[in-house]
């Protein structure tokens, strides 16, 4: 627990009542706004949890239309914050309005000083529980994509799509480069699927010999072949009623892709050697880090085959175009891989974060985990150096920058905060510190960002 008093912003003009109220609330850091802009400074400043706004404030004092604006605004700012207003007896017309606009409550002058603190308590209560449910929220909704961390906004995006498409039973398409984390997201599909209490089975494509791939997808009865010696059941029939995840679906050959796709119409397969079918009822997801379309135009891939297995298509993007990612997850590394070695060390050198940022990654996560491997293994002092990473610093090509003044500056804010939160690990007081902001105005910008 903080020694230090919760803030309250008071947005009032008249300085009699100014200091009636500070003088009341002895408990609370009252900060103090005359007007509707000094108000919005104070909010992207410090992002009070509770807010008494007069209604009658310049240049209408004997109005409600400035509070009213600036109630709006602040709750534009601010959504979870709690405005108290306060109004005239003969004015409760417009406090009736401002609670249908999302004021938490309201008091008369001139006022009670019990009743206003116990109102006060009320909404820092209410506050304190709906951040601690936002937080217990987002904790259950990230654990079946907790092997994936990133704060970039495309793959987040991705991740809200795993999220919808997950309850249905469409068939998904992942495309990425190899190392991205399709498998990942495969399992997290499954895991936030009414399936999750069934399997999860996993076949690499390209990883069995295209003569023994057949049979097992499909299975085989006994004698079907030689060295057949007992019924196999294949893999697609042992996922009956779970989930099915298909990965370099791009190296199946064409033989099996018209099997495949007679079970993905019919649902139904043969095994090697049998004579009846067998129904299945599997989720098929599939991936690959190959161009699908261009294998279509060259006849290595079947095109109804395509639009079966994409019902639902995802793109993963590249860890090179992740933007906070790469000093986030090379954080991640260290520590799992720290700790499993039995290594106390620090962290990065400067000049080691600076070539991770530089690096193209090709093979993006896995290139990453390896070499944070390796060089938490070779490191000899307390901080990765450059050196046991082995890479070479290369300058980055930057893209041509919009016109738009206010576009340049909102995506050097975006790129500069990914960058800090990304270098600090996640630790926001390190961020702001090395963004030269105080805290809440980082959190300002993460929430105009979308950056959670």
């Amino acid at each position: 627990m903080s020694d230090k008093p919760a803030k309250i912003l008071l947005v009032e003009d008249d300085v009699g009542l100014q200091k009636q109220i500070k003088w009341s609330l002895d408990d609370y850091e009252v900060l103090v706004a005359v007007d509707r802009e000094a108000a919005l400074v104070h909010i992207r400043r410090f992002e009070p949890a509770v807010v008494l706004l007069d209604l009658g404030l310049p240049p209408d004092p004997d109005g409600a239309t400035e509070g009213l604006a600036a109630l709006q605004q602040i709750l534009q700012l601010c959504p979870s914050t709690k405005i108290i207003v306060v109004t005239g007896n003969q004015d409760r017309a417009n406090a009736v309005k401002a609670i249908s606009m999302g004021a938490f409550d309201f008091y008369n002058k001139p006022f009670d000083e019990q009743i206003l603190k116990i109102v006060i308590a009320r909404a820092f209560r209410v506050f304190a529980l709906e951040q601690e449910n936002r937080q217990l929220s987002a904790r259950a909704r990230a654990e079946p994509l907790q092997g994936l961390l990133t704060s970039d906004p495309a793959m987040l995006k991705v991740c809200r799509t795993i999220e919808k498409v997950a309850p249905s039973d469409a068939s998904v398409l992942l495309l990425g480069e190899s190392g991205t984390g399709k498998e990942v997201l495969a399992r997290g599909l499954h895991e936030l699927s009414p399936r999750v209490k069934e399997r999860f089975v996993a076949i690499n494509c390209a990883a069995i010999p295209e003569n023994l791939l057949e049979s097992e997808l499909f299975g085989y009865e006994k004698g079907a072949f030689t060295g057949a010696a007992k019924q196999t059941i294949g893999k697609i029939e042992y996922a009956s009623h779970g989930t099915l995840f298909l990965d370099e679906i791009g190296d199946l050959p064409m033989p099996l892709q018209a099997k495949l796709l007679r079970f993905l119409q019919e649902r139904v397969i043969e095994r090697l050697g049998g004579r009846g079918e067998i129904a299945v009822d599997v989720r098929v997801v599939a991936a690959t880090h190959q161009h699908l379309e261009e294998l279509i135009k060259d006849g290595r891939f079947r095109e109804d085959l395509f639009y079966r297995l994409s019902e639902i298509s995802i793109r993963i993007p590249p860890l090179r175009e992740r933007q906070g990612d790469l000093s986030l997850l090379a954080h991640a590394f260290l520590e799992r891989h720290a700790q499993a070695q039995g290594r106390a060390l620090r962290g990065f050198a400067a000049e080691a974060i600076q070539s991770i940022e530089a690096h193209a990654w090709p093979g993006n996560v896995r290139e990453m985990e390896n070499t944070i491997k390796r060089a938490v293994i070779m490191s000899d002092g307390p901080n990765i150096s450059q050196e046991d990473l082995g890479l070479a610093s290369t300058s980055a090509q930057e893209d041509e920058p919009p016109l738009n003044l206010r576009q340049v500056r909102d995506e050097a804010e975006r790129r500069a905060v990914l960058g800090a939160m990304g270098r600090s690990n996640g630790n926001v007081a390190h961020a702001a510190e090395m963004l030269g902001i105080s805290r809440p105005t980082l959190y300002d910008l993460m929430n105009r960002f979308g950056l959670k």
